[in-house]
């Protein structure tokens, strides 16, 4: 008896060590086999956009966009606003690209991009507009703003109106070239259908798009080379300007334009996450659109129209209109003959017919949608016939 009570307590023993080591290496296979945390996956990296627009210049259509209406501040393409009250100015001659501007205390002040300003010293307009849109030279944007206003206050208030008048819903400035703002400061906000709707009245000035386009620039007697911060101008032969801006808060923005032929497109891009992916979805854009639509002359200014009007009281028993202006649209190359024009005139017109009177219109129509109309014109004066002549006319009889 006492020997099978040993073999149970050496079997006790031998069982419980092997048990217990047995516990920590399941334990092991258990903490290595448990599910980790997931990798960041391609769905949880930056969006390339916060919003942008793809626009025809000539006629403002939208060809696709993605939060077109979305407040975003677009850095230092505020610039583009005070470019355009410079270009109005300069074509109301109100100033000239060789007047004088002499940089300010504060203009010396600005950080970021910059032409380093010194407090007295002098430049063009046309020198310090190269050093704001081409370097996007906050200190010349500084000098330029008190130059056509008096002040930077009085600047943006004119900026502001303007964009009322442009109808741009979505925007308003509180500088005038875009920096991130100050303590106690507000941010510049506007749109990609706003910065769209700028761009299309900016492009109408040939000079800008002259300096927009430029991807280097000499200043200051050629001591300092400006650099364009639109690196889509030696990507694309077809891109020739406008503006980029950037700060942290703000991302990666541009407003680009391309062209080819009579077709002209708008890009805006806002809060991309890295000039590459900003500049990558413009060029995507631009090689969409650009080859499936072309600029379709559809009416020539001073074309006759073939319809006759009657005129029951003139000299002349008959006459055909001219069209008052040319038309053209940007087509789907692929409708081009879907394109119908409707004319509308009245069977008969009572008096002097005046040259330049407005006769009737030629309407454009697109699947029975109007998309233009241009009026019809007397191509010359047509007096009154006389008392007795008219007459006649009221019984059938005609000299």
């Amino acid at each position: 008896m006492r020997r099978w009570i040993l073999v149970l307590v050496l079997l006790l023993f031998t069982v419980a060590p092997a048990h217990g080591k047995t516990a920590p290496q399941k334990k092991a296979r258990t903490q290595s086999s448990a599910p980790q945390a997931p990798a960041k996956e391609t769905g949880d990296q930056e969006e390339p956009y916060k919003a942008y627009i793809v626009m025809e210049a000539s006629t403002g259509k939208v060809l696709e966009g993605a939060n077109t209406h979305l407040r975003w501040p677009p850095a230092s393409i505020t610039k583009l606003m005070l470019s355009l009250l410079v270009m109005e100015k300069l074509s109301a001659n109100e100033i000239k690209l060789t007047d004088t501007v002499t940089a300010s205390r504060d203009a010396s002040k600005m950080g970021g991009s910059q032409v380093f300003l010194k407090e007295g010293e002098t430049f063009t307009v046309e020198e310090l507009m190269k050093a704001m849109l081409i370097a996007s030279a906050n200190d010349a944007a500084f000098a330029i703003a008190e130059f056509i206003a008096g002040s930077k206050d009085k600047c943006v208030d004119l900026m502001n109106e303007k964009a009322k008048a442009l109808n741009m819903v979505d925007t308003e400035f509180r500088s005038v070239h875009g920096l991130p703002p100050s303590k106690g400061e507000e941010e510049d906000f506007t749109s990609p259908e706003d910065l769209a709707t700028l761009a299309r009245h900016l492009l109408k000035y040939r000079k800008l798009l002259e300096w927009t386009s430029a991807r280097s620039e000499p200043f200051r007697d050629s001591t300092l080379i400006m650099v364009n911060h639109n690196k889509l101008l030696g990507r694309m032969s077809s891109i020739d300007g406008l503006k980029t801006g950037f700060y942290r808060k703000s991302g990666y923005n541009v407003v680009a334009t391309a062209k080819k032929g009579d077709l002209r497109l708008i890009v805006v891009v806002m809060g991309s996450p890295a000039v590459k992916v900003r500049d990558d979805i413009v060029e995507e854009k631009v090689k969409k659109y650009l080859p499936l639509y072309e600029m379709v002359p559809i009416i020539k200014k001073g074309e006759t129209v073939d319809r006759e009007i009657v005129l029951t009281e003139a000299t002349q028993r008959k006459m055909k209109g001219i069209t008052s202006e040319s038309f053209s649209y940007p087509m789907l190359i692929k409708k081009k003959s879907a394109i119908k024009k409707e004319i509308n005139l009245p069977e008969k017109i009572s008096g002097e017919i005046k040259q330049g009177q407005k006769l009737g219109e030629l309407l454009v129509k697109l699947d029975e949608e109007v998309i233009g109309k241009v009026d019809i014109l007397s191509p010359t004066t047509i007096p009154k016939a006389g008392f007795f002549t008219r007459l006649l006319r009221r019984f059938g009889i005609t000299l």
